[in-house]
Order: structure tokens, then C-alpha cells, then sequence
């Protein structure tokens, strides 16, 4: 792809972001999300082949979808009590609709099974993309609406997703797909805070972009789009396998990484709500993504791959992800935060 499209492409997810984050009326935001949908295709088809086409073509039309619901649901809002600001959702048909549509933009439950496939059809930059940036407009929008939106609907929908993405990842061996479901579980963890405290539900999607970046930067480096490559990573970057087990345990939500923060501060508050069988089967559903962050540690640490060279120097690429290691840093380090967090709560 040129430097120019490219360039250009990146531009618009940019403005497509930005344009919803600073949108007050409706219509500006759909506008945003329609320019970021819009953005991201190109960049899903710049591979030339069938599966990519495929991801793109089920992307499109799954946000296509999504996107008329939310006008469908603002102009129902705007009939019905003259409101077009987005603060001002005050139907229930118009919320519950934008609820839906809202999850199926963000892959939750049960409207989660275009992200897998979309994903392991794309290389792992739009992977990267697709699984943090894209989620910033629809997440906004979530939390903006929050007070707003069924609870009830949104509460079943959170635990769907923890589930789901617990058990869809167990049996999984590409690391594409296994970022998907993670990317579910954890849209499940802030899907269900988002009512009750919406600051937490942006600590944790701040932190788990960190985490999602760090742990796709570490995949591009190594090449590894399965846990066969995975395991072969210990001979060319070993130093890089090791902080990638630590990044896996941080998703994990292992103390005392930073993944830790997020879902203990996030039960805090729901047993303060006296929501203590939900905290529990929120705890229990966590153990499920952590077997297969651990799967992947296991594969990457105690497996040797069936072909090992016999080479002392073994052939190494160029990493221009100068990044990396601030992310890595980043996703295990930021627990000394939380009494500051906890005053700022």
C-alpha cells in the first residue's frame, strides 16, 4: 500500500475517533463512527487475499448494522421526546435498542462471533487496530449513555461475554483467535462496571489496551501466529518470550501485574453494590481466560518446537518496534497507582 493511502487511511480513523469523543449531538457521532468504519476497510484488504476479503466483508457489514440501529434508535429518541443530544436518551425503546447496538459495534455477547473470524483473516497491525483503537468511539458512547441504558440487559450481556470468551479461548491454537476471545472477556468486565462506576470501566479499558498492544507488538516480533511459532520464540528473542509470559499473566489479571487492578477494584465495587453472586461468578469466569494465558506460557516455556536448529546463531529480524518495552512496562508496573486511584474514586 503507499505511503500517501496509507497515510491518509490512518488519518481518518483518527478523525473518525476523535470526531465521536467531542461529538454532543447524535448525528455527529454516527457521522464519527461511519468515518472510522469506513477507514479500517482498506486497511483489512491491503493483504490481496481470500481471507481477508472475507474479514473485511464480515466487518462491513456487521458495522453497517450496528450503525443503523444507533440511528435507528436517536431518531426514534428524537420523535419521541425532541432530543437530539446524547445525553438525553430518556426512551426505553431508543436505549434498548442503542444497547444492542452499542454491543454488536464492540463484540459483546451474544453478538460476539464476527471478532474471531474477522480477526484471523487479518495480518496482526490491523489486529492490533481493530482489537484497541476501534473501541475507543463505541466504548465513549457507552459510557456517555451509561445512566441511561438498561442495566438489567447490559448486567446478562457482561456475564455472556466473561463466559464466552472464557470458554470460546480454551481450545484455541491461533493467537489471533485467542486475542479475540480475550479481547470479549475483558469487554465483559467493562460492560458490566459501566453502570454502577463508569471511571472503572475506563481504567479498564486503558489498561487493557496497554496489555492487548504489548501483547501484539511481542506476537509481530516473534511471527507467531500459532502456538507452534509461539513456542519456537525462546530461540530467537528469549529475553522477549520471558516478558511475554509476565504480559500473559497481566491479561490473566495475576497480582501484582497491572491486570490485577482493574478486576480487583471492579469486584470491590460490585460487592459494595451487594452484588456478591455476580462477583463471584465474575471471579469464577476469569479462571477460564487465565487457563489459557497459562496454555500459552506453558507453550512458550516448557514445549521445544519439532525442528530445532542445530545453529548456535540462529537468524534474527530487524525489530523496529522501539515501543515495546515501554508497553511491557507499562502492562506489569502500574499497581503502585492504586491508592492514588482509590482517592481519586
Amino acid at each position: 500500500m503507499s505511503p500517501y493511502t496509507l497515510s491518509m487511511l490512518m488519518s481518518s480513523l483518527a478523525v473518525g475517533t476523535t470526531t465521536t469523543l467531542l461529538s454532543y449531538h447524535w448525528f455527529l457521532a454516527w457521522m464519527g463512527l461511519e468515518i472510522n468504519t469506513l477507514a479500517i476497510v482498506p486497511l483489512m484488504t491491503k493483504m490481496h487475499h481470500p481471507r481477508a476479503t472475507e474479514s473485511a466483508t464480515k466487518y462491513f457489514l456487521t458495522q453497517a448494522t450496528a450503525s443503523a440501529l444507533i440511528l435507528f434508535s436517536t431518531i426514534m429518541n428524537a420523535w419521541v421526546t425532541g432530543e437530539w443530544t446524547i445525553i438525553d436518551m430518556n426512551h426505553y425503546t431508543s436505549t434498548t435498542i442503542l444497547t444492542i447496538a452499542l454491543a454488536i459495534k464492540l463484540g459483546i455477547a451474544p453478538f460476539h462471533l464476527w471478532l474471531p473470524d474477522v480477526l484471523q483473516g487479518l495480518n496482526m497491525m490491523t489486529c492490533l487496530i481493530l482489537s484497541t483503537w476501534q473501541k475507543l468511539a463505541p466504548m465513549a458512547l457507552l459510557i456517555l449513555t451509561s445512566h441511561q441504558l438498561n442495566t438489567n440487559l447490559l448486567a446478562v450481556m457482561a456475564l455472556m461475554s466473561m463466559v464466552v470468551g472464557g470458554w470460546g479461548g480454551l481450545n484455541q491454537t491461533q493467537t489471533r483467535k485467542i486475542m479475540a476471545y480475550s479481547s470479549i472477556a475483558h469487554l465483559g468486565w467493562m460492560t458490566m462496571i459501566v453502570s454502577f462506576a463508569p471511571n472503572l470501566a475506563l481504567l479498564n479499558l486503558l489498561v487493557y489496551i496497554i496489555l492487548t498492544s504489548s501483547m501484539f507488538m511481542t506476537l509481530m516480533t516473534m511471527s507467531a501466529t500459532n502456538m507452534n511459532k509461539l513456542s519456537a520464540s525462546w530461540l530467537k528473542t528469549p529475553t522477549l518470550a520471558a516478558l511475554t509470559m509476565i504480559v500473559l499473566m497481566a491479561l490473566g489479571g495475576l497480582p501484582p501485574t497491572s491486570g490485577f487492578l482493574p478486576k480487583w477494584l471492579i469486584l470491590q465495587e460490585m460487592t459494595k453494590q451487594h452484588l456478591n453472586i455476580l462477583s463471584i461468578t465474575m471471579a469464577m469466569s476469569a479462571l477460564l481466560s487465565l487457563f489459557f494465558y497459562l496454555r500459552l506460557s506453558y507453550a512458550i516455556s516448557m514445549t521445544s518446537p519439532p525442528h530445532i536448529s542445530n545453529s548456535n546463531l540462529s537468524w534474527r529480524k530487524k525489530n523496529n518496534l522501539q515501543i515495546i518495552p515501554m508497553m511491557i512496562v507499562l502492562s506489569t508496573m502500574m499497581m503502585p497507582m492504586t491508592p492514588t486511584l482509590l482517592v481519586m474514586n
